[in-house]
């Protein structure tokens, strides 16, 4: 349609020239003394038009000629500036294929391009983020080649470069090289540094998921428990971890936390870093009291933190695995001796509502046993040695069995029960 369209005019303006100059009689006499020069109107216009488009031609050929030299440079310049891309990306596959020492080599190649650039006046717009990342690329080789002075002194240079104030520089950038500096820091297995390296981040960039999950390693593995378990809660929150990976993470961390108390008051205070979620693990409550049996601690304060665990068994006696309901069980027992009437009665009552519960027959029995109810705890504790599964349980059902024997003054129960404690598996 275009096509047509400029056809259309090219006809109208040739049937135009040719009505105006067919009919155009008119003439202009130049007058040089002593001569007079006759032209055609015609043959003035075509004269005129040539000498204004040879005086074009001219004019362009001269100007492409004086700007030789200056695309001549600019050449030069593209294909310096070419040969440094290229040599950026050559050392990012190189590092990224393992291949760390012509990883260095092609970050090297790409600082002397870009210096020799700037030797020559060249604005290159990213020229500064361009350093930043040759330098750290060359670092990170170094870090692979486990040749530490070239790493320090490139990430110093990458780290200058980065707070170069005579260029529009990136905030991205340096915080990238910071995040990369304390990754290598906890390769080295220097925690203490690479949170060094995180606390000199913005408080925005410390939030960043990267950020957070090498505050959690680096917290570990100085052994700051507390900061670890915080640091963990935000990467839940900030959904960093599957749902499983994350309960599975703090229950390790509030579990530290707990088993770093050495008496009852830094358990206590222990505890109440928890939130409500880890304070509902079975696994967390369970260690706890355990903590607090171990140091002498309230016992009454232990079964208010089992309390969770017990109704959660209680209520579906398979919502907690095997292992976890004999150390339920373990720590329950523990404080038999100032066991209240309300625990009691919890006790007797899940026994009866689960009267083929080993565990809970032999807990049942260790608590009448406590009451001197001789004949009761005899009866539930000669059906729990029957069925245990736990050789601890077993042995302590045995031993129990046995003192109830030899407290009547019946030598042959007692060699029995004896005997059977004596057989039971070792853990």
């Amino acid at each position: 349609m275009r096509a047509a369209i400029w056809l259309l005019a090219l006809f109208a303006v040739a049937a135009a020239v040719a009505l105006f100059a067919g009919n155009n009689q008119g003439t202009i006499t130049v007058f040089w003394p002593p001569w007079r020069v006759d032209l055609s109107l015609n043959l003035v216009l075509v004269i005129l038009l040539g000498t204004f488009v040879l005086l074009h031609v001219a004019l362009r050929a001269l100007a492409a000629l004086f700007s030789l030299p200056t695309q001549a440079r600019q050449w030069r310049l593209q294909q310096k500036e070419r040969t440094l891309h290229a040599a950026l990306l050559d050392a990012m596959v190189q590092l990224i294929a393992g291949r760390f020492s012509r990883a260095r080599k092609a970050a090297q190649s790409a600082l002397v391009q870009e210096k020799t650039l700037a030797a020559l006046d060249a604005n290159l717009p990213q020229a500064q983020q361009v350093r930043v990342l040759s330098h750290l690329l060359a670092a990170e080789s170094a870090q692979a080649l486990q040749d530490k002075p070239a790493r320090d002194a490139h990430l110093q240079q990458a780290l200058n470069e980065s707070v170069d104030r005579t260029v529009l520089a990136s905030p991205e950038t340096r915080e990238g090289v910071q995040l990369r500096a304390a990754r290598w820091a906890l390769e080295d297995r220097d925690a203490a540094a690479a949170l060094a390296r995180l606390e000199e981040l913005p408080q925005g960039a410390q939030r960043r998921t990267l950020a957070l999950r090498l505050r959690l390693k680096a917290a570990r593995q100085d052994g700051r428990t507390l900061e670890a378990l915080e640091t963990a809660r935000l990467l839940a929150k900030h959904r960093a971890f599957s749902d499983a990976a994350a309960q599975s993470i703090m229950r390790g961390l509030a579990t530290e936390l707990l088993s770093g108390a050495h008496d009852p008051a830094q358990l206590m205070r222990a505890w109440s870093e928890l939130d409500s979620n880890e304070r509902q693990m079975p696994e967390v409550a369970i260690h706890g009291a355990q903590r607090m049996v171990v140091l002498h601690g309230d016992l009454a304060l232990a079964r208010d933190w089992l309390l969770p665990a017990w109704d959660r068994m209680v209520a579906n006696p398979r919502g907690l695995g095997d292992a976890l309901r004999v150390k339920l069980a373990r720590a329950l027992e523990a404080g038999l001796d100032s066991v209240d009437a309300d625990w009691l009665s919890r006790i007797e009552t899940a026994q009866r509502n689960n009267p083929r519960d080993a565990n809970l027959q032999y807990l049942a029995g260790m608590a009448c046993m406590k009451r001197q109810l001789w004949g009761k705890a005899q009866q539930l504790l000669t059906q729990a040695g029957l069925a245990l599964q736990d050789a601890e349980l077993y042995r302590r059902a045995w031993l129990a069995l046995a003192e109830l024997a030899e407290a009547r003054e019946d030598a042959e129960q007692a060699a029995a029960a004896w005997k059977r404690a004596a057989q039971a598996p070792s853990t």
